[in-house]
């Protein structure tokens, strides 16, 4: 299903199931698809699970202007209001947590009954002055810079920390393959463009703002978002926040800890 944005673009939903809503918003590099081990399994708890794929990402356009923050969590926001939900389940990944960080902020959460924030890119990646937490510029840039300049060897080279997979992940080489064809189906102007943004906007001010009940899931060996200056972090921002750590899980748990994170989703999402 598709719909179009107040500025023309024509994005990419599935909507499967009946009951209370989960919008699901994937990482960046990612759509939809990400969330094969998580849809099915809500459907059939009697859930209503709806996917977006974000501008440049899935089969939605590729437009090329709308890959900030803002545009981001106006995009969701009109899916929303699309569909007319309410009391809706938000679930992110990556920059999927940041985007319902700042849809939050310029929507405000009367839609909202509560949100998963997973391996987020909270609360502020970039290292400055006031923020000694964060991954050193020199670090954000050069990488940045190696995907650029290749992006399959860039992929190819954290496949395997992706999941984390020197821990004993039981990950297949074919599921591995699979989630990195996937990466590189996007927009390779989207991926330039949400990387750079999603490293560089701090969140900071905004997360305790956060009212809403608050799971924040991560793992210890997130490569991709280090622990230390994400979420934890994050856990400790926002108000009340629930927050459970996985020892052994990369960035990629929606697949290494899919049970895990299947069940501890549920249980946040039923408690009232």
């Amino acid at each position: 299903m598709f719909f179009a944005t107040n500025d023309g673009t024509r994005l990419a939903y599935e909507d499967y199931g009946q009951g209370r809503p989960i919008v699901f918003v994937a990482s960046a590099m990612l759509c939809a698809d990400m969330w094969e081990y998580q849809i099915p399994y809500f459907v059939e708890q009697g859930y209503r699970c709806i996917a977006l794929d974000r501008r440049g990402h899935g089969r939605s356009d590729r437009p090329s202007t709308g890959y900030d923050m803002d545009t981001a969590a106006d995009d969701l926001a009109e899916l929303i209001e699309l569909l007319d939900l309410r009391d809706v389940i938000l679930v992110g990944h990556s920059m999927g947590g940041a985007e319902i960080a700042r849809y939050l902020h310029r929507h405000g959460d009367e839609r909202i009954e509560r949100i998963a924030l997973i391996s987020a890119m909270l609360p502020f990646m970039r290292q400055t002055d006031d923020n000694p937490e964060g991954i050193p510029g020199a670090l954000l840039d050069a990488s940045i810079a190696a995907l650029d300049a290749d992006r399959p060897k860039w992929l190819a080279r954290q496949a395997q920390a992706f999941f984390a997979t020197h821990l004993g992940n039981d990950v297949s080489p074919a599921q591995v393959d699979f989630t990195m064809r996937q990466c590189l189906e996007v927009s390779p102007w989207a991926v330039r463009q949400a990387q750079r943004n999603v490293v560089s906007f701090d969140h900071r001010a905004t997360l305790p703002e956060i009212k809403l009940p608050t799971l924040v899931i991560h793992g210890a060996a997130d490569f991709s978002a280090p622990i230390d200056v994400t979420g934890r972090r994050t856990a400790k921002m926002i108000p009340g926040a629930v927050y459970h750590e996985y020892p052994t899980a990369g960035h990629g748990l929606f697949v290494s800890h899919r049970d895990q994170l299947n069940g501890d989703l549920l249980a946040f999402i039923e408690k009232r």
